[in-house]
Protein backbone atom coordinates (compact mmCIF):
# COMPACT_ATOMS: atom_id res chain seq x y z
CA UNK A 1 0.00 0.00 0.00
CA UNK A 2 1.36 3.29 -0.89
CA UNK A 3 2.01 5.50 2.36
CA UNK A 4 -0.23 9.05 2.48
CA UNK A 5 1.40 11.53 3.66
CA UNK A 6 -1.00 14.33 5.31
CA UNK A 7 -0.04 17.84 4.59
CA UNK A 8 -0.62 21.69 4.91
CA UNK A 9 -2.76 22.94 2.02
CA UNK A 10 -0.92 25.76 2.08
CA UNK A 11 1.93 26.20 3.75
CA UNK A 12 2.69 29.59 6.31
CA UNK A 13 6.17 29.56 5.02
CA UNK A 14 5.39 30.37 1.00
CA UNK A 15 6.69 26.99 -0.35
CA UNK A 16 10.40 28.03 1.14
CA UNK A 17 10.79 23.95 2.21
CA UNK A 18 10.41 24.77 6.25
CA UNK A 19 6.95 23.17 6.84
CA UNK A 20 7.46 20.14 8.73
CA UNK A 21 6.48 17.82 6.01
CA UNK A 22 9.76 18.60 4.31
CA UNK A 23 11.70 16.13 6.56
CA UNK A 24 9.23 13.36 5.83
CA UNK A 25 9.27 14.16 1.98
CA UNK A 26 13.08 14.11 1.98
CA UNK A 27 12.94 11.66 3.68
CA UNK A 28 10.68 9.40 1.75
CA UNK A 29 12.94 10.25 -1.72
CA UNK A 30 15.91 9.15 -0.39
CA UNK A 31 14.74 5.52 0.54
CA UNK A 32 12.83 5.88 -2.75
CA UNK A 33 9.48 5.30 -1.36
CA UNK A 34 6.58 6.56 -3.56
CA UNK A 35 3.94 8.34 -1.44
CA UNK A 36 0.45 10.07 -2.20
CA UNK A 37 -0.33 13.57 -0.79
CA UNK A 38 -3.53 14.93 1.27
CA UNK A 39 -4.13 18.23 1.74
CA UNK A 40 -5.71 20.08 4.77
CA UNK A 41 -6.50 23.43 5.36
CA UNK A 42 -6.02 25.03 8.61
CA UNK A 43 -9.43 24.47 9.45
CA UNK A 44 -9.47 21.17 8.76
CA UNK A 45 -6.91 20.68 10.65
CA UNK A 46 -9.01 21.66 13.48
CA UNK A 47 -11.59 18.92 12.90
CA UNK A 48 -12.71 15.06 14.41
CA UNK A 49 -11.78 13.45 11.18
CA UNK A 50 -7.88 14.95 11.42
CA UNK A 51 -7.25 15.13 15.39
CA UNK A 52 -8.27 11.50 14.87
CA UNK A 53 -4.78 10.85 13.38
CA UNK A 54 -3.07 13.62 14.57
CA UNK A 55 -4.67 15.05 18.05
CA UNK A 56 -2.68 18.02 18.87
CA UNK A 57 -3.74 19.32 14.90
CA UNK A 58 -0.78 19.60 13.13
CA UNK A 59 1.08 18.31 10.09
CA UNK A 60 2.47 16.01 8.83
CA UNK A 61 1.15 12.67 9.40
CA UNK A 62 1.90 9.44 7.98
CA UNK A 63 -0.27 6.47 6.95
CA UNK A 64 0.75 3.03 5.89
CA UNK A 65 -1.81 0.59 6.11
CA UNK A 66 -3.02 0.23 9.24
CA UNK A 67 -0.16 2.33 10.94
CA UNK A 68 -0.67 6.14 11.67
CA UNK A 69 1.99 7.89 12.84
CA UNK A 70 2.75 11.69 13.75
CA UNK A 71 5.63 13.98 14.59
CA UNK A 72 8.39 14.28 11.74
CA UNK A 73 11.05 12.41 13.72
CA UNK A 74 9.21 9.86 14.42
CA UNK A 75 8.12 9.06 11.26
CA UNK A 76 11.77 9.89 9.75
CA UNK A 77 12.70 7.16 12.26
CA UNK A 78 10.03 4.68 11.09
CA UNK A 79 11.18 4.92 7.90
CA UNK A 80 14.96 4.87 8.38
CA UNK A 81 14.23 1.71 10.23
CA UNK A 82 12.33 0.33 7.66
CA UNK A 83 13.42 0.99 4.58
CA UNK A 84 17.60 1.07 3.55
CA UNK A 85 19.70 4.41 2.91
CA UNK A 86 19.20 6.43 5.89
CA UNK A 87 21.06 4.80 8.49
CA UNK A 88 24.20 2.70 8.93
CA UNK A 89 24.58 -1.04 8.60
CA UNK A 90 27.00 -0.88 11.74
CA UNK A 91 24.87 -1.38 15.18
CA UNK A 92 26.88 1.60 16.91
CA UNK A 93 26.80 4.33 13.63
CA UNK A 94 22.94 3.16 13.93
CA UNK A 95 23.03 4.58 17.38
CA UNK A 96 24.84 7.18 17.38
CA UNK A 97 23.00 8.78 13.93
CA UNK A 98 19.62 8.48 15.61
CA UNK A 99 21.48 10.31 18.35
CA UNK A 100 21.82 12.90 16.03
CA UNK A 101 18.16 12.86 15.39
CA UNK A 102 17.18 13.09 18.58
CA UNK A 103 19.89 16.39 19.32
CA UNK A 104 18.36 18.43 16.37
CA UNK A 105 14.89 17.99 17.76
CA UNK A 106 15.64 18.26 21.49
CA UNK A 107 18.64 20.46 21.43
CA UNK A 108 19.30 22.53 18.65
CA UNK A 109 15.73 23.39 17.05
CA UNK A 110 14.03 24.79 20.39
CA UNK A 111 16.16 28.12 20.73
CA UNK A 112 15.57 28.38 17.09
CA UNK A 113 12.09 28.20 16.47
CA UNK A 114 11.86 30.37 20.26
CA UNK A 115 13.58 33.39 18.70
CA UNK A 116 11.86 32.31 15.12
CA UNK A 117 8.40 32.94 16.98
CA UNK A 118 9.27 35.70 19.01
CA UNK A 119 8.89 38.22 15.79
CA UNK A 120 5.12 36.65 15.35
CA UNK A 121 3.88 36.50 19.09
CA UNK A 122 6.18 38.81 21.43
CA UNK A 123 5.91 42.38 20.00
CA UNK A 124 3.71 44.58 22.14
CA UNK A 125 4.67 42.65 25.27
CA UNK A 126 6.99 43.86 27.98
CA UNK A 127 9.57 41.39 27.42
CA UNK A 128 9.86 42.13 23.63
CA UNK A 129 12.98 43.91 23.27
CA UNK A 130 16.30 44.23 21.65
CA UNK A 131 17.84 42.73 24.97
CA UNK A 132 15.68 40.09 24.64
CA UNK A 133 15.87 39.12 20.86
CA UNK A 134 20.12 39.43 21.46
CA UNK A 135 19.27 36.74 24.19
CA UNK A 136 17.59 34.56 22.15
CA UNK A 137 20.63 34.87 19.16
CA UNK A 138 23.11 34.24 21.76
CA UNK A 139 21.78 30.77 22.91
CA UNK A 140 20.94 29.76 19.47
CA UNK A 141 24.97 30.84 18.80
CA UNK A 142 25.77 28.35 21.56
CA UNK A 143 23.97 25.23 19.90
CA UNK A 144 25.42 26.01 16.37
CA UNK A 145 28.98 26.69 17.91
CA UNK A 146 29.01 23.28 19.52
CA UNK A 147 27.74 21.84 16.31
CA UNK A 148 30.13 23.79 14.14
CA UNK A 149 32.86 22.59 16.69
CA UNK A 150 32.09 18.69 16.50
CA UNK A 151 31.15 18.50 12.28
CA UNK A 152 34.80 20.38 11.80
CA UNK A 153 35.89 19.18 8.60
CA UNK A 154 33.71 15.85 7.82
CA UNK A 155 31.34 15.69 5.58
CA UNK A 156 28.63 14.27 7.33
CA UNK A 157 28.16 13.46 11.27
CA UNK A 158 28.55 9.88 11.48
CA UNK A 159 30.71 8.60 8.34
CA UNK A 160 27.84 8.69 5.34
CA UNK A 161 24.45 10.77 5.22
CA UNK A 162 22.15 9.61 7.43
CA UNK A 163 18.73 10.24 9.15
CA UNK A 164 20.54 12.22 11.32
CA UNK A 165 21.80 15.09 8.73
CA UNK A 166 18.78 14.70 7.15
CA UNK A 167 16.86 16.25 10.37
CA UNK A 168 19.72 18.44 11.45
CA UNK A 169 19.90 19.88 8.21
CA UNK A 170 16.26 20.73 8.54
CA UNK A 171 16.23 22.48 12.22
CA UNK A 172 19.36 24.70 10.80
CA UNK A 173 17.49 25.89 8.01
CA UNK A 174 15.24 27.37 9.93
CA UNK A 175 17.54 29.67 11.46
CA UNK A 176 18.26 33.30 10.52
CA UNK A 177 20.90 33.25 7.33
CA UNK A 178 22.59 35.74 8.98
CA UNK A 179 23.45 33.71 12.04
CA UNK A 180 24.36 30.63 10.69
CA UNK A 181 26.28 32.75 8.12
CA UNK A 182 28.47 32.93 11.62
CA UNK A 183 29.43 29.58 11.02
CA UNK A 184 31.28 28.58 7.53
CA UNK A 185 31.09 24.76 8.13
CA UNK A 186 27.04 24.80 9.25
CA UNK A 187 26.67 26.99 5.84
CA UNK A 188 28.71 24.65 3.73
CA UNK A 189 27.16 21.23 5.20
CA UNK A 190 23.47 22.90 4.88
CA UNK A 191 24.66 23.40 0.97
CA UNK A 192 26.04 19.98 0.85
CA UNK A 193 22.74 18.34 1.83
CA UNK A 194 20.50 20.81 -0.24
CA UNK A 195 22.46 19.73 -3.81
CA UNK A 196 21.46 16.46 -2.70
CA UNK A 197 18.62 15.09 -5.78
CA UNK A 198 16.59 13.79 -2.78
CA UNK A 199 16.43 16.73 -1.40
CA UNK A 200 16.09 18.78 -4.76
CA UNK A 201 13.25 16.47 -5.45
CA UNK A 202 11.24 16.91 -2.43
CA UNK A 203 11.98 20.81 -2.12
CA UNK A 204 10.79 21.01 -5.92
CA UNK A 205 7.41 19.26 -4.57
CA UNK A 206 6.69 21.17 -1.61
CA UNK A 207 7.69 24.72 -3.59
CA UNK A 208 4.89 23.70 -6.56
CA UNK A 209 2.43 23.11 -3.87
CA UNK A 210 2.64 26.23 -1.64
CA UNK A 211 3.99 28.81 -4.06
CA UNK A 212 1.75 31.29 -4.79
CA UNK A 213 -0.89 30.80 -2.27
CA UNK A 214 -3.91 33.07 -2.27
CA UNK A 215 -4.00 35.96 0.64
CA UNK A 216 -7.09 34.48 1.59
CA UNK A 217 -6.29 30.60 1.76
CA UNK A 218 -4.62 30.12 5.54
CA UNK A 219 -8.89 29.50 6.62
Amino acid sequence: MTPILTVFKWSPDGGKGLARDMRVRWALEEVGQPYEVRLVSFKQMKQPEHLARQPFGQIPVYEEGALTLFESGAIVLHLAQTRAGLLPGDANARARAVTWMFAAVGTVEPPIVEREQAGFTDPGQPWYSPARLALLDDRIRVRLRALSDRLGDAEWLEGAFSAGDLMMVMVLRRADDWLLDEFPRLRAYVARAEARPAYQRAYAAQHALYSGAPTDSFQ
